[in-house]
């Protein structure tokens, strides 16, 4: 996993040594698991849209699921240009969250589901959400996936980590290429 930390003041210099990425991980995992409900962000014409969503996460992290009707303009907007980016945070609306939240801002591009995808999708969505079932799985209604770029982690108000997933993917495989010239 590669990860960049920097302080909300750091954006343009050398990044600092990173923490344990095991740790990081766990960070992230444990946030997405315990949230229910994320922003996600969207823009047409230069105009920008947020949406309070329901949401649920691959055990991979590689993809965040949401349903939403297709009627909607956070739907037109992704059927326009599917970038996006989507925040999960762990705030409680205290003073003590400048300090106690992490905050995640997901950076990827949606698309609608459809065949296996979708019923594979659809479960680890149901599972978190058994309540939206009627809404998930009527005509009308889209189950979005959105694939992963990067997560970046912001704790204690300024410590930033950064996880590129496709730089994870790469060096996943590298790893298995360099295992399968071992083998004899």
């Amino acid at each position: 996993m590669n990860q960049t930390p920097r302080s909300a003041g750091e954006q343009s210099q050398k990044p600092r040594t990173a923490p344990d990425s095991a740790q990081t991980e766990l960070a992230l995992r444990a946030l997405l698991d315990s949230q229910r409900f994320a922003v996600l962000a969207t823009h047409s014409g230069g105009q920008p849209y947020v949406s309070l969503m329901a949401f649920a996460a691959t055990s991979d992290l590689r993809e965040l699921i949401f349903a939403t009707e297709r009627d909607t303009r956070k739907y037109a907007n992704l059927c326009s240009d599917a970038r996006t980016a989507v925040l999960v945070d762990s705030r409680s609306n205290r003073s003590s969250d400048i300090q106690d939240a992490v905050a995640v801002t997901v950076i990827g591009r949606a698309e609608e589901t459809e065949g296996d995808d979708r019923d594979r999708l659809l479960r680890i969505y149901l599972a978190k959400h058994p309540n939206l079932e009627s809404f998930a799985t009527s005509p009308s209604c889209a189950l979005v996936q959105v694939r992963v770029e990067s997560y970046r982690m912001v704790s204690r108000f300024q410590e930033v980590q950064e996880v590129r997933i496709r730089q994870r993917e790469r060096e996943a495989g590298n790893r298995q290429h360099e295992d399968s010239k071992q083998v004899p």
